[in-house]
């Protein structure tokens, strides 16, 4: 080989190596998944996505964070502290979440019906949310979608401090599940209300140590649309969700996989591949499997705009 032929061959090869190196998908070392507070559905999802994760090879490392919830998970994503949040959609349409726009909220997609449980002990005389009036609520940790939520419903019920006649207002107090479980048990609270997966695994244990009612919502979903948007339907809790516990109407929202809109296309399309192909690897072993990574929900994100590659990934998958 001439030196001319020999130069012109290392050029040939550096060009291709740059252009392969360019191209390539490379694997992320880390990707993290901002789920929820101990025992509750928001982390137990997380987890599993994350040891799915890792396990197919789509980062060399993936994680589950302990977080407040929702408002949380949205603040870590937008902030570059996490790669995935897994957040109710009412959250993820609030303006601060869109205010970046180089760090946009997009979903992946609908990963599973959340339910609003508004508890009381089985021998409270409280039998309809307009008999809270004046009473004490247990609504969900600082940082959670629940807080914003329950405050939504509670407007909508004329219960809130600012609009409630005096003496009516319902008084609401901020405690993750756990302790709000606790204070429902040692009557601390009147009522607790709670957004999750059925069953949500600590509330069902807590029916074992002592009786306990869910308050039907669904009247309250019309109002609460007309003052809040378009983001809550009405479900079903089924019969002996938790105990005894008759079915019961009540608020449902959507519950997003949600990646900031610079997320690498190769690794949104991935993980979207894993919630179609993988969706028996991600339900929780205490979910009832209602409405969970169903192939016509994935798509319904409740207005937050999927990530373009998530976008072509359905397309290509289910036409």
């Amino acid at each position: 080989m001439t030196r001319r032929n020999a130069l012109r061959a290392a050029v040939t090869f550096g060009l291709l190596a740059s252009t392969v190196g360019c191209s390539a998908e490379e694997r992320p070392q880390e990707l993290t998944v901002a789920g929820g507070e101990s025992g509750g559905f928001y982390l137990e999802f997380a987890t599993l996505l994350a040891d799915l994760l890792q396990r197919e090879r789509i980062a060399d490392k993936a994680r589950a964070l302990t977080t407040g919830g929702s408002l949380e998970n949205i603040q870590r994503v937008l902030a570059g502290e996490a790669t995935f949040a897994v957040a109710l959609a009412d959250a993820a349409a609030q303006p601060a979440a869109n205010s970046h726009s180089e760090g946009r909220l997009m979903a992946l997609g609908k990963v599973y019906q959340n339910y609003v449980h508004c508890i009381v002990r089985e021998d409270s005389t409280i039998r309809s949310f307009a008999d809270l009036a004046g009473k004490t609520a247990a609504v969900g940790e600082v940082g959670s979608g629940t807080t914003l939520t329950a405050g939504r419903i509670i407007a909508a019920a004329g219960l809130a401090p600012q609009s409630a006649p005096p003496g009516r207002a319902l008084k609401q107090v901020n405690l993750g599940l756990n302790q709000a479980i606790d204070a429902l048990a040692n009557g601390s609270v009147d009522v607790m209300i709670q957004s999750g997966g059925v069953p949500t695994a600590p509330i069902a244990s807590a029916a074992q140590r002592f009786g306990m009612r869910l308050l039907d919502l669904s009247a309250l979903i019309p109002a609460t649309r007309a003052q809040s948007g378009f983001f809550y339907d009405r479900v079903l809790i089924p019969a002996n969700s938790y105990g005894n516990a008759p079915a019961v109407w009540t608020v449902g929202v959507a519950n997003l996989l949600l990646c900031r809109s610079d997320l690498a296309d190769h690794v949104v399309r991935q993980t979207v591949e894993l919630l179609v192909g993988k969706a028996q690897d991600l339900v929780p072993k205490s979910s009832a499997g209602v409405q969970f990574l169903s192939p016509e929900t994935l798509i319904n994100t409740a207005g937050v705009p999927l990530h373009p590659a998530a976008e072509a990934s359905y397309r290509t998958l289910h036409g």
